[in-house]
């Protein structure tokens, strides 16, 4: 490829919305154009990128037993209302009419038009398993869109549905596309984690999530530093801190806490460890009629360590709180306990509420927590003797760095990432909702076991170049990189040796197989190599009329502190060699 053939088009600074470095940098380097909110265009640069991503995706898809089909983006809303979706997906759903006001989406994702497949084209056992995947343009209304296409409305996805018989086959069915997916992001050639996660509003049971480890990532990633184990923090368990429960060593003291609302202020006031607090979070649920209508509410008090944080996936498992919940309401809080938000604790409340502690909170003794009384904590406060024991004990808060690992080996430590990939096992969530059955064996008919595992195709770029940059642009691995070599000669427009040489070199690498880009611009150096960097091609050749005097052409790898010297006749087979390496 040529530079002249192509379209490069490069800016030296990035429009003043750009909010984090993969969106300004993919702006400057040309491969993208905003054309709405969270609605992007992929330029030249841009969607060769994409291309080898989805190439990769592909060849391990297809090695892994996945048969590709194309699913459409619009799809009519009959099947949401079948699976219970249409309303309970949210406004991230964009619901559209046609012209005979029959109701429509945009899809966000196709579980429910896999499963109509399913369910018309798989009618034995003998069919099964089965394990369909697209790649295709996906919609989401998000209420802010940002950081470029990280958090964008309009991406491409590869999203798969595995179809089997039971369960155990299920589970052989989503270890097969765990297996795949650890090869396509060894192959993108980016750090990443696979770690156990919540499977959150799309169901199911089994869930893992693929990291890409970035400083700038949303997500916290938990692993042990002594073992294998990994998860997502809102799904990472909290061992209890404390052994057993000490007995109490000292009275319950009311005492004066003016203006102090909060567990570090009291623990500063009162010259104590924070690890003495205890914090108190009031939570209600209400029950509701057939018809939705109020019948009543009923009021939460969750307790964690003052140096600890609430995780609300946790407290959504909770016995009492899976049916959902919200954050209490000052008039509540004040009715039930008889003072404002930061002095709320579970001694002497006006009204019965459910008390939920911490399984560290559960053990502590001689703790101090809110006096429901605005200006006053309890010290001294301890089980059984001031309060009674916790309606429930669970785990319930953020793991913290330090803490044990769950599974015994080391202790826990916590970095950033980008979720850009998740595999699910959905059990029958879809398929008996929307009566997806086979016949077996003896010719009964048997709800199948669904898995589905997504990619988030356009996502990737964006996190790859999170993980990889410095200050003059992108550094990309060679597999997605949009060239792997660019030939920069000084001169091209103006010496014909140069340009015969640069000539040769590009149809050499390229009969090698070799993804090369001639800049045949003529531009200045300086302003040819900072183009490059920016774009963060891999592999640079300067090919100078000095150079050729003296035989050699300059090499450098874009990560690389210094050019190297390669005799002309060897510049191919280095080149090869250096990018099997």
């Amino acid at each position: 490829m040529k530079a002249s053939q192509f379209f490069v088009s490069t800016l030296k600074e990035a429009p003043a919305d750009a909010e984090v470095v993969s969106h300004r940098l993919m702006l400057r380097a040309g491969m993208i154009k905003r054309l709405g909110s969270g609605i992007y265009s992929y330029m030249p640069m841009g969607l060769r990128v994409i291309r080898k991503v989805e190439a990769i995706i592909r060849k391990e898809m297809n090695r892994a037993g996945a048969v590709e089909l194309l699913m459409p983006v619009v799809q009519p809303a009959e099947l949401w209302v079948e699976s219970g979706r249409f309303q309970a997906y949210g406004p991230e759903l964009l619901r559209v009419k046609d012209r005979h006001e029959r109701d429509f989406i945009i899809q966000p994702t196709s579980e429910e038009v896999i499963t109509d497949i399913a369910r018309q084209e798989l009618r034995s056992y003998k069919q099964l398993p089965r394990n369909f995947y697209h790649i295709q343009t996906k919609f989401r209304d998000e209420r802010r869109p940002r950081f470029g296409i990280m958090r964008g409305r309009e991406f491409t996805m590869k999203d798969a549905y595995s179809f089997d018989r039971d369960k155990a086959a299920a589970l052989r069915s989503y270890e097969v596309m765990y297996q795949a997916y650890c090869r396509i992001f060894d192959r993108f050639g980016l750090q990443y984690r696979a770690v156990a996660a919540d499977t959150g509003a799309i169901g199911g049971d089994a869930s893992h999530e693929f990291q890409v480890i970035a400083d700038t990532g949303e997500d916290a990633l938990v692993y042990s530093t002594g073992s294998d184990y990994a998860a997502n923090i809102e799904l990472a368990e909290a061992l209890p801190l404390i052994e057993r429960r000490a007995a109490p060593s000292a009275a319950l003291v009311k005492a004066p806490t003016p203006g102090k609302s909060t567990c570090e202020d009291v623990a500063q006031l009162l010259g104590v460890p924070l690890q003495h607090t205890v914090k108190s979070l009031a939570l209600a649920t209400d029950r509701l009629s057939p018809e939705g209508d109020l019948l009543g509410t009923t009021i939460w008090l969750l307790l964690v360590r003052g140096d600890h944080s609430l995780n609300e996936i946790k407290a959504g498992k909770v016995e009492g709180l899976k049916g959902g919940y919200r954050f209490a309401t000052v008039a509540e809080i004040e009715q039930h306990f008889g003072c404002k938000p930061g002095y709320l604790g579970p001694i002497g409340t006006r009204l019965p509420v459910k008390v939920v502690a911490d399984r560290t909170v559960a053990a502590m003794h001689d703790f101090i927590c809110g006096a429901n009384d605005e200006g006053f904590h309890y010290t001294g406060a301890n089980w059984g003797r001031d309060l009674p024991e916790p309606d429930l004990v669970a785990d319930i808060r953020n793991v913290v760095a330090g803490d044990p690992s769950p599974d015994g080996q080391g202790v826990l430590a916590i970095q950033r990432g980008i979720e850009v990939g998740h595999v699910f096992y959905l059990g029958t969530k879809y398929s008996r909702a929307m009566n997806a059955t086979f016949l077996d064996e003896a010719g009964k008919p048997q709800v199948m076991e669904m898995g589905c595992y997504g990619i988030g195709v356009t996502r990737i770029l964006g996190a790859a170049i999170e993980q990889s940059h410095d200050a003059r642009g992108i550094l990309w691995p060679d597999s997605i990189a949009p060239f792997t070599v660019v030939l920069c000669p000084i001169g091209y427009d103006r010496n014909a040796e140069v340009r015969a040489a640069a000539d040769r070199l590009h149809d050499e690498l390229e009969a090698l197989g070799i993804d090369v880009m001639l800049d045949d611009r003529g531009e200045r150096p300086g302003a040819m190599f900072a183009d490059w960097e920016l774009i963060g091609v891999p592999q640079r050749v300067v090919i100078s009329e000095r150079g050729l005097k003296e035989g050699q052409f300059e090499v450098q790898g874009r990560r690389d502190a210094r050019a190297s010297s390669v005799p002309l006749a060897e510049l191919g087979a280095f080149m090869k060699a250096r990018l099997s390496a």
